[in-house]
């Protein structure tokens, strides 16, 4: 099993060399994790070695070859590799009960609905969208709203000034539409995910942070695909 840190350099070295076929550098990897010096790009990259995820290939500058993927992702890219468009979800749990069950007894206030988590979203840079469920969580039904639910945990500080933090699990209605300013699961051209606040401008559909820390970015309505729209927060402490 890899570390959080681990897992994150190993996806940042696959999607560099899927894109470009060149490895990124140290000071790359150390900015992509927000690390403050490269001995801990070093370290990382040490023990992806050792557990069989990335060989260092001799003689050559920058030069790492990924071997292997965690069997989430490995999962996830086959799905791309075979022509599948990805979502985010897949499921019927989550919804929210009736106002009584089958056999008349009514729903109370503590009874906890059962909702799929359904991976992990990104609240900083999009990343590769994620369609297998993990576990569950039970939320109370005054949570959720009509309609089919599931959950997310959270990666990135890019909604921080929306009160949703690295760490916590949002729960998301599962829905295509959306308003201009809803926070919404978006998929970004059928293989990226992110948390972001939606704006409809003219033809354009900008996801937008809450965090002035980011940009914002914009794309053509047919780059964008609503997947669901934020409707709670759990947060541990």
């Amino acid at each position: 099993m890899l570390t959080r840190k681990q897992h994150e350099l190993l996806m940042f070295i696959h999607e560099r060399l899927k894109e470009s076929g060149v490895p990124p550098s140290f000071d790359e990897m150390k900015d992509a994790l927000d690390l403050r010096s490269k001995s801990g790009i070093h370290r990382l990259i040490t023990a992806l070695e050792e557990r069989g995820f990335i060989r260092r290939l001799p003689n050559r500058a920058r030069a790492l070859e990924v071997i292997k993927l965690p069997d989430g992702a490995a999962r996830s890219l086959a799905a791309v590799q075979r022509g599948f468009t990805p979502s985010v979800v897949e499921g019927s749990l989550g919804k929210r009960p009736p106002e009584t069950r089958n056999e008349g007894v009514p729903v109370t206030a503590g009874t906890s609905v059962v909702v799929p988590v359904m991976g992990r979203i990104a609240a900083g840079v999009p990343i590769e969208a994620i369609q297998t469920q993990s576990h569950t969580v039970s939320v109370p039904p005054e949570m959720l709203r009509k309609g089919e639910h599931y959950a997310l945990e959270v990666r990135g500080d890019s909604m921080i000034e929306a009160g949703i933090l690295d760490g916590d699990t949002v729960l998301i209605r599962k829905t295509d539409t959306a308003d201009s300013g809803d926070i919404v699961v978006a998929l970004v051209d059928g293989e990226e995910a992110t948390l972001k606040r939606l704006r409809k401008k003219g033809g354009s559909i900008a996801l937008e942070a809450a965090n002035v820390a980011y940009e914002t970015r914009i794309f053509g309505p047919d780059r964008v695909s609503i997947q669901g729209q934020l409707v709670g927060l759990i947060r541990q402490y």
